[in-house]
Formats: C-alpha cells, structure tokens, sequence
C-alpha cells in the first residue's frame, strides 16, 4: 500500500482508453495487480497540502500462474515497445511503431494500425512484444 499524490494514482491505476492512461499504467499493470482505495483529503494533515492524495494497493502479479501469454518473453523489448508506442501519444501506432515493424506487425496481432497507443490494452502489449520477439528468434 502506498499514498501519493491523487492524480499520480489515477494515472497508475487508469483503464485504457481513459485520459490518465499512459506508459506508467501499463508499465505499473503489467507488474502489478493494481487498485485506488480511497482519496485522502488535504484536512488530513497538518500543513495540509494544496493537493489530494490517494491511497493505492499493489500486488505483485504471480507470473507463474499466468502462462506465456500473459508474460512478456524479452521484457527488455517489451519495456521499449510500450515507451515508443506512448512517445507520441497522439500518433497513430502505425507511425509511432515504425521500427518495431508498423503497419504489418500491428495487423498480425489484430491491432488496428490507426490505433493510437491509449487504446491498447496491457495484454495487447504483451502478445504484441512476444511476437516481435518471436520473429527475432
């Protein structure tokens, strides 16, 4: 369990697709089971802050009991995959992933390639990572 800043929890926590979705949710999600219990208000504490925090819990994810498709198998891969797909948020994946084999690499896990990368899901990721890691092999 951690408190932090409000706004830097929803952005841990958020779902995809959401404002607050970003290289640290997925990031954080993949690692982590992850869930915001409660906003603790700036009268909490004296001084209070200007500012809201929350309190967040997270449970490390049993990799084990997830198989191979819930796990990234180059996680060093995986790490930069999910930095340049957010490097350019407002970019579509087609553009942003170039490198990584753009257009038909997207098309081949079922992604679409105008996709930008707020609409991902942390598993989309993961099978998106695995099979550019099985092309390399």
């Amino acid at each position: 369990h951690f408190m932090l800043q409000k706004e830097v929890v929803d952005r841990m926590v958020a779902a995809p697709g959401s404002g607050d979705y970003g290289r640290l949710s997925v990031m954080l999600q993949y690692r982590y089971d992850m869930e915001r219990l409660f906003v603790v208000p700036p009268g909490a504490f004296d001084p209070a802050p200007r500012v809201d925090s929350a309190i967040v819990r997270m449970i490390p994810r049993d990799f084990a009991k997830l198989g191979a498709g819930g796990t990234a198998l180059d996680e060093e891969l995986f790490g930069r995959l999910v930095m340049a797909a957010f490097s350019q948020r407002r970019k579509m994946l087609r553009n942003t992933l170039k490198e990584f084999g753009g257009e038909t690499v997207l098309e081949q896990q079922g992604i679409l390639p105008t996709a930008r990368a707020e609409t991902l899901a942390v598993g989309d990721y993961v099978r998106l990572s695995n099979a550019l890691t099985g092309r390399r092999q």
